[in-house]
């Protein structure tokens, strides 16, 4: 099912270029065409028929999510990816900004929202509580300012440095991995710095507080984009337990959408929308064959 990754800067320009003309309506402003499937729409459960919505949660992720200065208005390929799903399920589709993943894991327990397309580690540990659609893989990138004292060419060299990321993020989980082949290696650990969401990890390597800030090698891309005087960035090894990892939306099991939704991506794969939008970010090389439903299990 996956496919294999290779270096993502040959496609910077053409991030750049979807960066700057990725705009959209607000949340929420578009309704789903007229194309939907009847049989997609029947098979949601009641409760989504019947209020036409569904409510996805959302943290600032470029270029998945870009938060809005309004702080409610989001833009992306999570949007396009949701706008094309509404379609498809005969439904609107809304995202409501939380601070971040523990945010909004407890606010789909809770019911408050009904997905989050992440992109977020599958595991079998979250397979328990949700349905995981597997739609994209990832590399860890870490962002690296120019100038300063850290001075990291590679990601052997960020063994004692200060490393911002996300809370319970998939990078989280990464920086551990290195963490440990620093210490097989006699080098000193690194030092992980949790932080709401990316933008806040991206100030903390500018302003000085981190030396690197992780991410995934499509977002560190995406900031490389907009700052590229600024930032270069190192990925990490096979070697270091980077490996390829499996990116997936949730959707609590409780609701009955899960199985719904993975038909609906499905569709969205088969005509073709889903590498139309993967492309438009420039994200080729992270896509999947085709969407997979709660694979960590059974690995």
């Amino acid at each position: 099912m996956l496919k294999s990754r290779r270096p993502l800067l040959p496609v910077l320009a053409a991030v750049l270029v979807a960066a700057s003309g990725c705009g959209g309506a607000p949340d929420g402003a578009r309704s789903p065409a007229g194309g939907a499937s009847g049989d997609r729409h029947e098979q949601l459960p009641q409760r989504f028929k019947e209020s036409g919505v569904i409510r996805f949660a959302g943290d600032s992720h470029p270029p998945y999510r870009v938060v809005g200065a309004d702080g409610t208005t989001v833009t992306g390929l999570d949007r396009d990816l949701q706008q094309a799903l509404g379609e498809v399920l005969g439904v609107r589709t809304e995202t409501v900004v939380v601070p971040g993943l523990p945010a909004a894991l407890s606010g789909m327990l809770s019911g408050r929202y009904d997905a989050f397309n992440g992109p977020v580690k599958d595991t079998a540990e979250r397979e328990e509580q949700f349905d995981a659609i597997v739609w994209m893989v990832t590399r860890t990138a870490y962002l690296v300012p120019k100038s300063g004292p850290g001075g990291v060419k590679a990601s052997d060299e960020l063994c004692g440095k200060r490393v911002a990321a996300v809370s319970g993020s998939i990078v989280e989980d990464q920086i551990a991995r290195l963490t440990d082949w620093c210490a097989k290696a006699g080098k000193p650990a690194v030092e992980f710095i949790g932080l709401a969401d990316t933008n806040g990890t991206i100030l903390a390597a500018r302003s000085g507080r981190a030396d690197a800030a992780g991410m995934t090698e499509s977002a560190a891309i995406d900031a490389l984009a907009a700052a590229k005087d600024d930032f270069t960035y190192v990925t990490q090894t096979d070697e270091q337990g980077a490996g390829v990892d499996e990116l997936a939306m949730l959707v609590p099991k409780s609701s009955g959408l899960g199985p719904v939704v993975h038909e609906a991506f499905q569709e969205v794969f088969a005509n073709g929308e889903y590498d139309r939008i993967m492309e438009r970010y420039g994200l080729q090389n992270a896509k999947v064959d085709k969407p997979g439903l709660n694979t960590a299990a059974g690995r």
